[in-house]
Parts: C-alpha cells; sequence; structure tokens
C-alpha cells in the first residue's frame, strides 16, 4: 500500500485570484472545487505530481473567526510564510516561460548549491523557490 502526503493548504486572499494564478500561470489543473455553503474547497495539481494536491484556502469561518483571519492575510502578504518550492529541469527556461505568462520575480535565477533558483510570489504574497532538479 503507499502512503504519503496528499495534500498541503496554502492560505490565500482570493480563491479565484489564486486560481487563475495558479492555472493559468504556473500550469496547475483544478482537483477538486466544491462548496457548502460559503466554505469551499479548492485544490490543484502539477501536472507531472497528480497524486498530490496544493489547497487554495480562505482564511475565515468556519475554520477561523475575521479578526484571525485578516491577521493571517496581512502576514501572508508580508512574505512571512515559509516559502514553497516548485522542481524544475531547467530553471532559466522555466522563469522565461512563466516570466512570459506574467509570473513577477522577486528574484532572478542565481546558481547556488550545484544548482539555479529563481524567487517569485503569487498574488497573496505566498513566496515561491523555482529550483534547478539536480541532474
Amino acid at each position: 500500500m503507499s502512503q504519503g502526503v496528499q495534500s498541503v493548504g496554502l492560505y490565500v486572499r482570493d480563491q479565484d485570484e489564486a486560481l487563475v494564478f495558479y492555472v493559468d500561470k504556473l500550469g496547475f489543473k483544478v482537483h477538486t472545487d466544491v462548496r457548502n455553503g460559503d466554505y469551499r474547497w479548492l485544490t490543484v495539481q502539477h501536472p507531472d505530481q497528480p497524486s498530490f494536491q496544493l489547497g487554495l484556502c480562505k482564511p475565515g469561518p468556519p475554520v477561523m473567526d475575521d479578526a484571525t483571519a485578516q491577521a493571517l492575510n496581512a502576514l501572508v502578504a508580508k512574505g512571512a510564510m515559509p516559502p514553497l518550492v516548485l522542481s524544475v529541469t531547467d530553471c532559466r527556461a522555466a522563469c522565461e516561460q512563466m516570466r512570459a505568462r506574467g509570473v513577477e520575480f522577486t528574484q532572478e535565477p542565481t546558481d547556488r548549491y550545484g544548482t539555479v533558483d529563481a524567487g517569485f510570489r503569487d498574488p497573496s504574497g505566498n513566496g515561491w523557490k523555482l529550483v534547478q532538479a539536480r541532474g
């Protein structure tokens, strides 16, 4: 029996805005988009990693109160959350493709630790590292 991490939640300020970013700009695919009243469970998957889902979660009721949601949104917007890592075959080429789709980079591709990495943020402020897989 196979086991492992199936999904990880990522706080976003607006689920529709995040959906456009992750699907249209990063090339993810929608896995689940269901609603229960005001609550929306929205997950996307990288096309090369179908067993993993990234949950695009909007802070707020019923999971947390409004004051907590506002504080959390402010922290995310400041880039306070740990960066996520997207592995690619060629960092520089992936940067150019993503830049052409409107992704704004916070760090240009840099040779470091025996590989190449770059940085960008999603519209909510979540930081990402684009890291070239060691080959």
